[in-house]
């Protein structure tokens, strides 16, 4: 007999650590994981200094969120810890995303944030905690597929964080469980008012954790002092338009604020770290094909082949919808070549495989983005550079 966690016993015989973030989503999976019987603990992670942040409502795991996690405990009345997380986080996630953006890349650390700190070291506490299972308030579906189990989008697509998830590895994706992949958000608040919660009617959080006000660059100052060193704006076609007070304050795909006139649109197409250059161009100039890969994670079925190209769907970004590419490896790299081109991909973000299109798609895994190419060759433009391939 298995219980509605497909795990094997009664629920009050499985032990559920529940992720708590202070919000709603988390709240309400350790009131459903109570309600339901099983012996559930709850843990929320303390991870930058949070005085900035304390009373900003949508910025995730500040002091204010620290509190509502253990007041919807003492609600539930299910035991919560709070653990001290902070070196690890700096380290693995915002030492991460400063030298990202420092290397010309437009980071996601909300990504790294999953793939080390939460599925990593919060996995790992768990399991000395005896617990049986990890559940978290992501809006994800996992199911079994044969003798493993598989992640899938949401029920409520509007809220699907498949995207980042990618980099969840088979041995924590058999160990996790997301309760509230089959429900839409606005059935979570209700369920958060049926059970009493306070957070049942508190914003969702919007903002990167650590950086309170939007201001990415601020940020970036306070890790790496020296990050901002100024360079020049040039067009693609070699004229240098003005000057930059450093890349950090630059995306690919920007338009607005390049301090530029020139009397066309132009767009950042690259950011060239090593010459401190913000290079701009036309916005045909932002179509991508090829996409070079680092740090591959595969969590689907068939095996990958050196050589052979496997057809699935691709996202590059969050907001966008998974479409039609083909998965190569070639000489230990890892190229995803897509069937229409895309605008705007910028190295340092995710490109996530999907079995389909369609609202119940499998994940695949990804990888993230680290060489874009405009036309749809493969090794032949891309210059040797290390793209490790850990499929899972």
């Amino acid at each position: 007999m298995r219980n509605s966690l497909d795990l094997p016993g009664r629920p009050e015989d499985t032990r559920v650590v529940v992720a708590m973030s202070g919000g709603v989503d988390s709240s309400v999976v350790a009131a459903m994981m109570k309600r339901e019987g099983y012996d559930v603990v709850g843990v929320t992670l303390q991870l930058y200094d949070h005085g900035a942040a304390v009373s900003k409502a949508k910025a995730c795991c500040a002091g204010v969120d620290i509190h509502d996690a253990r007041l919807a405990a003492d609600k539930i009345g299910i035991p919560h810890y709070v653990l001290d997380y902070e070196s690890r986080f700096k380290e693995q996630v915002m030492d991460r995303f400063a030298d990202s953006y420092i290397a010309g890349e437009t980071p996601i650390p909300c990504v790294s944030c999953n793939q080390t700190v939460k599925f990593t070291d919060l996995l790992k506490t768990a399991r000395d905690l005896g617990a049986d299972a990890l559940a978290t308030g992501h809006y994800v579906r996992s199911a079994p597929a044969g003798n493993k189990r598989a992640l899938y989008r949401p029920v409520d697509l509007d809220r699907d964080q498949s995207y980042f998830l990618f980099a969840t590895t088979q041995d924590q994706l058999d160990f996790v469980r997301f309760p509230l992949g089959g429900l839409p958000k606005a059935r979570v608040r209700e369920l958060a008012r049926e059970f009493g919660l306070a957070v049942a009617d508190k914003p969702d959080s919007q903002d990167i954790c650590f950086v309170p006000n939007g201001d990415y660059a601020e940020v970036i100052r306070k890790l790496r002092p020296n990050a901002a060193e100024p360079g020049a704006i040039v067009h693609m076609d070699g004229r240098v338009l003005g000057s930059h007070d450093g890349i950090i304050h630059y995306t690919v795909g920007q338009r607005r604020g390049l301090g530029v006139a020139t009397g066309e649109p132009l767009y950042v197409v690259r950011l060239d770290a090593d010459e401190k250059r913000v290079v701009v161009g036309p916005r045909e100039a932002l179509a991508t094909r090829t996409i070079l890969l680092r740090e591959l994670n595969w969590i689907g079925d068939a095996p990958l082949d050196e050589g052979e190209g496997l057809p699935l769907f691709a996202k590059v970004r969050s907001t966008r919808p998974p479409a039609p590419a083909t998965l190569r490896l070639l000489g230990g790299r890892a190229f995803v070549d897509l069937a229409t081109s895309e605008a705007g991909v910028a190295p340092g973000q995710a490109c996530v495989f999907f079995d389909s299109d369609d609202e119940t798609a499998r994940v695949l895994g990804g990888g993230w983005i680290h060489k874009t190419e405009r036309t749809g060759t493969w090794a032949v433009d891309f210059p040797q550079a290390e793209s490790p391939v850990s499929a899972a």
